[in-house]
């Protein structure tokens, strides 16, 4: 099974939130996901206080081969995780 890691929006209208999960390639942006690893809130004025990222659950993911989207790629270089 393909996987990604990628952007699951929540939030209300205009006020978005996002939800770092990882899915199967085929599924939809907010359909089920194999799990939650993270959150960003682009809102928020400190760029430090924008996303939280589990990260174990990152590195278990990406060594299983796990493929993040370029803006996921960002927020976790961000967070010191080099993929």
């Amino acid at each position: 099974m393909a996987t990604r890691i990628r952007l699951k929006r929540m939030g209300s209208k205009k006020k978005p939130s996002y939800r770092i999960d990882v899915f199967d390639s085929h599924s939809a942006r907010d359909g089920k996901s194999l799990e939650t690893i993270g959150t960003y809130n682009p809102l928020r004025e400190k760029k430090e206080d924008q996303a939280t990222v589990k990260r174990d659950r990152v590195i278990f993911w990406l060594d299983r081969g796990a493929k993040p989207t370029e803006t996921v790629r960002n927020i976790l270089k961000a967070n010191g995780i080099h993929t």
